[in-house]
């Protein structure tokens, strides 16, 4: 006798909610680890805690920001995207290019920025669902393909694009910029796109039980696809808040900057292995980050020295998650 056939709505799986205690644990946790961050340079260099610098970190994590919200949702469905930095300096380039070269009106050049990061992502996500590649190695190729893109759109130079695009990075409340409060909005609108959509829900699902995704009767491709092309869109959003920042654009920008946004979306919680993860987590790791970065300046930490608690900081991170991971599996 056959096994009677299982609805979609039983097949799927129920992508688990924390608890609000829990999540508001969470919230303290890493809100603690920041202060205690704060409290100990503040300690170590009488110049720290001062309003200067806390403006100064806000008014550089933006472009960090936004492609660590982008970053989240692309590791919660288990995927990897290693060609935001290129992607970044690619849609500064592209936007430079069309100020400078093509004489196109600025928010023509904006939305052509905007357009080419979005189609460097949907290309990283088609080809890896399409062929069914690792995003790893998809997005490293994207990765070395996009940076060459950036070198031929600027040939090789930086191209300086004066206040053309300023706006963006000109202080707005207190001296921080119009970038960060769009980069805090773009941090809310995703947590709430990832708790309360039904496009959250399925991006949850799919890195918590892809086949069961399938068996209720979602295809998991196009959602794949959508994520990684929203994560392209950040990343040139990104490249616009770095070169109206920097009022150029260099074909070298970003390089590397995907370990940050990496590091800074695995210290806020998300999980490596996907099916977890939180938008306001991330914010958290971006500040840690960003506080550490400056705490560690002003202290006089040579350059290798940086390296090497920076990324010490994301060894006891990803430790830290396969430790969670484990206790969860054992539960």
């Amino acid at each position: 006798m056959n096994p009677p056939a299982q609805s979609p709505a039983a097949a799927a799986p129920a992508p688990t909610t924390r608890p609000l205690r829990g999540q508001l644990g969470t919230y303290l946790g890493l809100a603690a680890v920041l202060i205690g961050m704060v409290v100990l340079f503040s300690s170590l260099s009488e110049y720290f805690f001062t309003a200067e610098t806390f403006i100064t970190i806000a008014n550089e994590v933006p472009a960090l920001t936004v492609m660590a919200v982008g970053m989240t949702f692309v590791l919660i469905i288990a995927g990897i995207d290693l060609s935001v930095g290129s992607v970044l300096a690619l849609s500064a380039a592209v936007t430079a290019a069309a100020i400078l070269q093509w004489k196109l009106a600025v928010p023509a050049a904006a939305a052509l920025g905007l357009a080419t990061g979005l189609l460097c992502g949907a290309i990283t996500g088609a080809v890896s669902v399409a062929w069914r590649l690792p995003s790893f190695i998809v997005s490293l190729g994207m990765l070395e393909a996009v940076r060459g893109g950036a070198y031929l759109v600027t040939d090789s130079r930086t191209q300086y694009v004066g206040d053309a695009i300023a706006g963006l990075a000109a202080p707005w409340i207190g001296g921080v910029s119009s970038a960060f409060v769009l980069a805090v909005a773009i941090v809310i609108v995703g947590h709430l796109v990832l708790t309360r959509t039904v496009f959250g829900r399925h991006v949850v699902g799919i890195g918590t039980n892809e086949e069961a995704m399938r068996l209720a009767g979602i295809d998991p491709r196009p959602i794949r696809i959508a994520v990684f092309a929203v994560t392209g869109l950040l990343a040139g959003l990104g490249g616009l808040m770095q070169s109206a920042r920097l009022e150029a654009a260099d074909p070298n920008a970003g390089a590397g900057i995907e370990l940050q946004v990496i590091a800074a979306v695995v210290i806020g919680g998300t999980s490596l292995m996907g099916g977890r993860g939180s938008v306001i987590n991330t914010f958290f790791g971006v500040l840690i980050i960003a506080v550490l970065e400056a705490g560690l300046a002003q202290v006089g930490a040579s350059e290798p020295a940086k390296r090497i608690i920076t990324g010490a900081v994301i060894v006891a991170a990803v430790i830290i998650d396969t430790v969670r991971q484990r206790r969860a599996g054992a539960a």
